[in-house]
């Protein structure tokens, strides 16, 4: 399982992620980010993606390269792609929904007349306190710039390596609580990279050059 895109995976699969971003009240460039990882961990976790009628399509695209892909609804969009089957999260003023992963040659009609390019969000506010423990901590390199939508993906990605890849007590733990997560903005990145279980090196086909570490992750346990 591996966060970049081989062109030789043939077809390539993506999990698709929508984000609700109203004209009127966007969300926050970190609260997505949350929101984004979050729903990841809890469709993996599903009843239909362990035993039920997700499982070969998460078994499929996790044995290529892991990609994501994050699009922006509004308006009259939103109750559509809501009506796909998937998992939504709601946190702190954002709505996330992250669906089945699958061929991108063949995303549902009302996914793929959605925008990829551009959703790039500011930060609302300043963050509010860190969940109660167990909770995913995740960081973006300061050094790299990208979109908000870019960075969900990132976040994504490193909300699924724990889940696969942490110690399987603290991670049971976290799905537990409802997969938490903080987006870490007070630690260094360089402490951060430190205290990391788990890092994203980016493949480079979209806003970084191939390897980048674009996002590290680790459960801050009780």
């Amino acid at each position: 399982m591996r966060p970049d895109y081989d062109p030789l995976d043939d077809p390539p699969w993506a999990m698709q992620l929508v984000v609700r971003a109203e004209k009127a009240a966007p969300p926050g460039h970190g609260t997505v980010c949350e929101a984004a990882a979050t729903a990841v961990v809890r469709l993996l976790t599903d009843p239909r993606a362990v035993e039920g009628e997700w499982r070969e399509a998460v078994r499929e695209w996790e044995s290529r390269r892991i990609r994501k892909v994050t699009r922006r609804a509004r308006g009259v969009r939103w109750p559509e792609v809501l009506a796909l089957p998937g998992v939504t999260v709601e946190h702190a003023g954002a709505q996330v929904r992250a669906f089945p992963p699958g061929p991108v040659s063949d995303v549902p009609p009302q996914l793929a007349k959605l925008q990829v390019a551009g959703l790039d969000l500011a930060e609302t506010e300043e963050a509010g306190p860190p969940p109660e423990p167990p909770y995913a901590a995740i960081g973006l390199n300061p050094d790299v710039t990208i979109t908000t939508g870019k960075a969900a993906a990132q976040c994504g990605h490193a909300a699924q390596m724990l889940l696969r890849q942490g110690r399987r007590k603290d991670v049971a733990a976290w799905v537990d609580a409802g997969a938490p997560v903080r987006l870490v903005r007070d630690v260094p990145w360089s402490e951060s990279v430190r205290r990391a279980a788990v890092a994203v090196r980016d493949g480079g086909f979209t806003e970084v050059t191939p390897g980048t570490m674009t996002a590290i992750a680790w459960i801050v346990r009780k």
